[in-house]
């Protein structure tokens, strides 16, 4: 097994340095901030797509640049100002700018903007098609702005792997703090795709709620909600983070990605693929299922994923197992961001020792056989959690993260 970032006690079977948490960006539809996030996880959503309607990313570029990026990177380079703001901003964190760096994902990229240029394209010409289009629709335009922003010379990444990529993207940045190769790294992952061409392809291809609700693991669950925003954390090698009396939220722990090798879109039957992923991760951070205190599911809401990994998590831990919660409940499903939104969720379930309920789930399904947490936030002592993340294509990703100390 290749352990991706190292146990706790950095004795896992790769030793490596510890991975602290020292800061939190998020912008979402229930919530732009932090203490603001964490307040719209705990209330009622409204239905229909999840964007972030006062969302204005003019502050972060000029009246003049802001024109020549796409809101996706709009998004990351917001995220990562609060990540950055929230571990004690950039004196806090300066180091040698070769040893940090910048990983964060999208799924889709500069969707808005790719289908703004077609339609000028064939509506007014090849000449009015925007100079600016081919780097505003790239997926690393948003980790090259926040590298460039805050002159960041370590590796500058992007992972791209549909709904797995927040995850991912968040993997891999704490295994180059690990290994040594970075001191401090912002990882997270944007979305910005709800348009109407990809509301169009979701919508044709079954994929999208029909009632606009999103009811993760309801036995009338119809498909998920799209959504838009990012979220971005501070990744600080352990050490250095205490020497400086950082705030350490909490700690990467563990990690893991596999692939099911089964479907373009579709879960494998089951959720082996699932199942082997949590697994991975949970051995990764030196661990076992019985210490896994709570699980921030995938979740989507689809009928197929819903019990796909239900089913995987059964595997693992039994009947019911830890409690799980699925937040796109609120937040809808924001792609290449999902599992970044989802990594704060979990620090955050972690400070504010409460996990909050599965909203939209009022009738849990009769095949789902675990403790999926309803109604009301439910205090919790906390303890490892478990973030899973598993997109089309068949990627599985899979964060443990524990409790400072």
């Amino acid at each position: 097994m290749l352990a991706l970032v190292g146990a706790a006690d950095g004795t896992g079977s790769v030793p490596g340095r510890r991975v602290a948490i020292t800061g939190l960006g998020v912008i979402a539809s229930c919530g732009i901030g932090k203490d603001a996030f964490w307040e719209g996880l705990l209330a009622t959503p409204e239905d229909g797509v999840r964007q972030v309607h006062n969302f204005d990313g003019t502050p972060y570029f000029g009246a003049k640049e802001v024109r020549r990026v796409d809101r996706f990177a709009q998004m990351t380079v917001a995220a990562a100002e609060q990540a950055v703001v929230d571990s004690g901003g950039l004196e806090g964190l300066a180091v040698d700018p070769d040893r940090v760096g910048v990983f964060i994902g999208t799924g889709v990229g500069g969707l808005e903007t790719l289908e703004i240029q077609i339609w000028t394209f064939k509506e007014k010409g090849p000449r009015r098609v925007s100079p600016f289009m081919v780097p505003m629709i790239m997926a690393n335009a948003g980790a090259a702005a926040v590298s460039m922003r805050y002159g960041m010379r370590g590796p500058c990444e992007t992972t791209v792997t549909a709904c797995a990529t927040g995850t991912h993207s968040i993997a891999n940045a704490a295994r180059l703090i690990c290994t040594g190769r970075a001191d401090v790294m912002l990882a997270g992952g944007a979305e910005a795709s709800c348009t109407g061409v990809a509301a169009a392809a979701f919508g044709n291809m079954t994929a999208l709620s029909r009632t606009g609700r999103s009811m993760p693991f309801d036995v009338k669950r119809d498909g998920f909600v799209m959504a838009e925003g990012a979220a971005v954390v501070v990744l600080e090698e352990w050490g250095r983070a205490v020497a400086r009396g950082a705030t350490i939220y909490g700690e990467v722990a563990g990690a893991a990605s596999n692939a099911d090798a089964y479907h373009i879109t579709a879960p494998s039957p089951g959720g082996p693929g699932a199942a082997a992923c949590m697994e991975l991760a949970i051995s990764d951070a030196g661990l076992v299922p019985e210490d896994i205190a709570h699980i921030n599911a995938h979740g989507t809401s689809t009928p197929l994923n819903d019990a796909a990994e239900a089913e995987a998590i059964k595997k693992v831990f039994g009947t019911p197992g830890p409690p799980v919660t699925s937040t796109k409940g609120v937040t809808g499903h924001a792609l290449g961001a999902a599992g970044a939104l989802e990594t704060v969720a979990s620090v955050l379930t972690i400070t504010h020792r409460l996990i909050p309920p599965t909203a939209g789930l009022t009738e849990l399904d009769p095949e789902v056989h675990l403790d999926v947490v309803t109604g009301q936030a439910r205090p919790w002592v906390p303890g490892p959690t478990l973030s899973n993340s598993f997109g089309f294509g068949g990627h599985n990703g899979c964060l443990v993260i524990i409790p400072p100390g």
